[in-house]
C-alpha cells in the first residue's frame, strides 16, 4: 500500500465498525462480511472480489494488536494532513511531525524511520512489510488463515458400526471429546467434526476433528454394502427334502426361512429389511445355503445312504463339466 493510502483509507469504515470495537465484535463482522464478498460466492462479480480485497486488507491490520495500535497512531498522526509539497516542498510533513514537538532536524529522520514500515523488503505494497502481512485468504489477498485439522482414530466391534453410538475419544494432541457414531457406518469411513480442531493462528475458522474409522470383523455376519451376508449350513435332506430353518439376524432375533426340496448348495435366500439401515434406507439380510457333509456315520445311517445310493438316479452330476472343458 503507498504511504498516502494509509492516510486516506479507513479500516473501520471498511468494516463498518466504530474504532473502540472489541477483538470478537470485529471477529464476528469480518466473518460476516467475508461469507458475503467472497469470490467463491459471487463468482465473475469483479466488485465483490475488490471488496473483499479491501476488507480482508482491513481485517488483517486491526485484528492484530500491535499492527492496530500503529495504524491509529499513523491515522492520528495523519489527520488533516496531506504528503504533497507545499511552498516550501515540506509543509506537509512537518504538519504531521510537529504533533510530537520535534524539531525540524530532527523530522526527516522520523519520517524516514515511519515509511520505511511500509516499504520494507524493497516494496511499497500492502503486506510486503510489517503491516498487514497476510498469512492465508483468498488469491493471496490476506485475511485469516485456518485452522489446522486434528486426527482421531477408533476401531469399533461390528454391532455398535451398524447400529451407531456416541462414544468418547481422545485426539492426537490429548483432548478429550465425544463423537456420535452414526448408523451403518462402514470400515475406514471418515467422520468430520467441524470446528472443532486446532484454532486459527489469527483469528480465522478452527480447523475440524477427522475421526477415522476402523471395524473388526462379526464372526458370523459380512458386510456388503448395505446387504448383510451369513452362510448357514443345511444338511443333505434338508437340501433334497426341503425344510423350514432358523437364521440368524444382526439384531439378535431369528427368522425362519423355507428351503425348497432340491436345493443346491449355494443358493442365496433373501431376508428383506433385515440388513444395513444408513441414510439411504435399509439392506436385506442374504443367506446363503451350504449342504454340510457328515463327517461321521454310524452303521444304520451308512446302510440307509448304501441303499439311497442303489436307488438314486443314474446320471451323472459332472457330466456337463466334462464336455465343456474338452470344448
Amino acid at each position: 500500500m503507498a504511504s498516502q493510502d494509509w492516510f486516506d483509507k479507513d479500516f473501520y469504515k471498511t468494516l463498518g465498525v466504530s474504532k473502540d470495537v472489541s477483538d470478537a465484535d470485529l471477529k464476528k463482522t469480518y466473518r460476516k462480511l467475508a461469507r458475503k464478498y467472497h469470490p467463491d460466492a459471487n463468482p465473475g462479480d469483479a466488485k465483490a472480489e475488490a471488496t473483499f480485497k479491501e476488507i480482508s486488507e482491513a481485517y488483517a491490520v486491526l485484528s492484530d494488536p500491535e499492527q492496530r495500535r500503529e495504524y491509529d497512531e499513523i491515522r492520528a498522526m495523519g489527520s488533516g494532513a496531506r504528503f504533497t509539497a507545499g511552498s516550501g516542498g515540506a509543509g506537509g510533513f512537518e504538519d504531521v511531525f510537529s504533533r510530537f514537538g520535534q524539531g525540524r532536524g530532527q523530522q526527516q529522520g522520523d519520517f524516514d524511520d515511519i515509511f520505511s514500515m511500509f516499504t520494507q523488503g524493497g516494496g511499497g505494497s500492502f503486506g510486503s512489510g510489517r503491516f498487514g502481512q497476510p498469512s492465508g485468504g483468498f488469491r493471496g489477498f490476506g485475511g485469516p488463515q485456518r485452522g489446522a485439522d486434528v486426527t482421531a482414530r477408533t476401531t469399533l466391534d461390528f454391532v455398535t458400526a451398524a447400529k451407531g453410538e456416541t462414544i468418547s475419544l481422545q485426539s492426537e494432541d490429548g483432548r478429550p471429546f465425544k463423537v456420535k457414531i452414526p448408523a451403518g457406518v462402514a470400515d475406514g469411513q471418515k467422520i468430520r467434526l467441524r470446528g472443532r480442531g486446532r484454532p486459527s493462528p489469527d483469528g480465522g475458522e478452527s480447523g475440524d476433528i477427522v475421526v477415522q474409522i476402523a471395524v473388526r470383523a462379526h464372526p458370523v455376519f459380512v458386510r456388503d454394502g448395505q446387504n448383510l451376508r451369513l452362510t448357514v449350513p443345511v444338511t443333505f435332506t434338508e437340501a433334497a427334502l426341503g425344510a423350514t430353518i432358523e437364521v440368524p439376524t444382526l439384531d439378535g432375533d431369528s427368522v425362519k426361512l423355507r428351503v425348497a426340496p432340491g436345493t443346491p448348495s449355494g443358493r442365496v435366500l433373501r431376508v428383506k429389511g433385515r440388513g444395513i439401515t444408513t441414510k439411504k434406507g435399509t439392506g436385506d439380510l442374504l443367506a446363503e445355503l451350504q449342504v454340510a457333509v457328515p463327517s461321521h456315520l454310524d452303521d444304520a445311517a451308512r446302510e440307509a445312504l448304501e441303499r439311497f445310493q442303489e436307488a438314486e438316479p443314474k446320471e451323472n452330476p459332472r457330466a456337463d463339466l466334462m464336455a465343456k472343458a474338452r470344448s
